[in-house]
């Protein structure tokens, strides 16, 4: 595996219970880099991004991600394996009983965060980095789409991950405030951590142009111009 290699699939099949979703998957992402993973409805998109964050077990071929070996993943190791990772979901996924400082904070506690001063000073670092500086007193439900995305994007960035998942981060977003959620996340594979975006936007991606992994016919093929 080369020095700079955060994520490696050689000859992975992916498995839904006893049914084959895709097989014979080989492809790497290095650090720093920004790869859109596209597909049809069922195609695999999920699938494989499920695989990554070890929600569904890989039985049949090898995996790294973050220095993990998914293979050999045993179940107590998962939370270490997801402080390396920050997933951000379509849905953004927020508590809506608490305030996007609360969001925050309750998912740094949940990872083991227990120092005060560096606790705040964490959650005022990543809202910075979105945008939000002066939002965190904010309910979800105060927020624009647009912002709630941020809020999710902030909530992924606060362990400092190596690997960014986002599994349609645009999908519930109007054009304009897509781009400005694209190009954080472009911002965020810049500072040295692999993105790994999956989406349907064609639009976006020919606005934002990158390397391109797409799941079609059972497999995973790489069909960047």
């Amino acid at each position: 595996m080369a020095l700079d290699t955060i994520i490696e699939f050689k000859n992975v099949s992916i498995f839904q219970k006893k049914n084959l979703v895709l097989s014979n998957i080989n492809f790497s992402i290095a650090k720093g880099e920004f790869v859109y993973l596209i597909g049809k409805t069922g195609s695999g998109k999920s699938s494989i991004l499920r695989t990554l964050y070890a929600d569904l077990k890989l039985t049949q071929g090898q995996a790294h991600i973050a220095g993990f070996d998914l293979h050999n993943l045993k179940t107590k190791d998962i939370p270490y394996l997801r402080r390396k990772l920050g997933i951000v979901f379509q849905d953004f996924q927020l508590l809506s009983d608490r305030s996007v400082h609360d969001n925050l904070l309750f998912v740094m506690k949940a990872t083991g965060w227990k120092n005060k001063q560096e606790i705040e000073q964490r959650i005022s670092d990543v809202l910075d980095k979105v945008s939000l500086a002066t939002k965190g007193y904010k309910m979800p439900h105060e927020l624009s789409g647009g912002e709630q995305q941020r809020v999710a994007i902030a909530r992924a960035l606060v362990n400092n991950p190596d690997v960014i998942l986002a599994d349609e981060p645009t999908g519930n977003l109007d054009p304009e405030t897509s781009d400005e959620i694209i190009k954080l996340l472009f911002e965020i594979s810049k500072s040295g951590r692999a993105v790994l975006m999956a989406t349907h936007d064609y639009a976006l991606m020919n606005r934002f142009p990158s390397r391109t992994l797409k799941c079609e016919n059972g497999t995973l093929v790489d069909i960047t111009i």
